[in-house]
C-alpha cells in the first residue's frame, strides 16, 4: 500500500489533472474560434438584423403614436374652432333672427294702425254721409209733412216748389237753431 502512495506521488508530479494536456488545450481552443467564427458569421447578423427591425418597429411605432397624436391634436383644434365658429353663426343668426321679428312686429303694428285708422275714416265718411242722407230724407219727409200740414192749416195748397222750399227751409232752420240752443245749455 506504502508502494502504491508513492507511485500516485510521483506520478502527480508528472501530471496535474486541474491542467490539462497541451494538445487538448489547442483543439479546444480551434473548435471554440471556429464555432464562434461561425455563429459570428451567421448567427449574429441575423440576432442583430432582429433587433434592429424591433428597435426601428419600436421607433417607427412611436412615430407613428406621436403623428397621430399630433393629427389628433390639429383635429381637435380644428373641431373646437368649429365649434366656435358654429357658435357664433348660432348667435348671429339667432340676433338677426331677432331683429327681423321686431321689424316684423313694428311693421305689423303699423300696417294695423294704419288699417284701423282707414276702418274709422272710412265708417266716419259712412256715417257722415248716412246722416247727410238721413238728414235730407227726413228734411223732404218732414217738408211733405209741414207743406201738407200748413196747406191744411192755411187752407190752400202750398204746392209750388219755390214756395215749398222757402217754408220747409225756414221751419228746419228754426228746429236747428232750438237744439242749438238746447245743446249749449247744457
Amino acid at each position: 500500500m506504502n508502494s502504491a502512495l508513492v507511485f500516485l506521488a510521483a506520478e502527480g508530479e508528472k501530471e496535474n489533472p486541474l491542467i490539462p494536456p497541451w494538445p487538448e488545450v489547442v483543439i479546444g481552443l480551434i473548435a471554440f474560434v471556429i464555432v464562434f467564427g461561425f455563429l459570428a458569421k451567421k448567427l449574429l447578423p441575423n440576432i442583430n438584423k432582429v433587433l434592429e427591425e424591433r428597435r426601428e418597429a419600436i421607433e417607427g411605432g412611436i412615430e407613428k403614436a406621436e403623428a397621430a397624436q399630433t393629427e389628433a391634436q390639429s383635429v381637435l383644434e380644428q373641431y373646437k374652432a368649429q365649434l366656435a365658429e358654429a357658435r357664433h353663426e348660432a348667435a348671429r343668426l339667432r340676433q338677426e333672427a331677432q331683429e327681423q321679428g321686431a321689424a316684423l312686429i313694428a311693421e305689423m303694428r303699423a300696417e294695423g294702425q294704419r288699417q284701423r285708422e282707414e276702418i274709422i275714416a272710412a265708417g266716419h265718411a259712412q256715417i257722415e254721409a248716412d246722416r247727410k242722407a238721413a238728414a235730407s230724407a227726413l228734411r223732404q219727409d218732414v217738408g211733405k209733412l209741414a207743406t201738407e200740414l200748413a196747406g191744411k192749416l192755411v187752407g190752400e195748397s202750398l204746392q209750388d216748389h219755390a214756395r215749398q222750399s222757402r217754408v220747409i227751409d225756414r221751419f228746419l232752420d228754426e228746429l236747428d237753431g232750438k237744439a242749438s240752443t238746447a245743446e249749449a245749455a247744457r
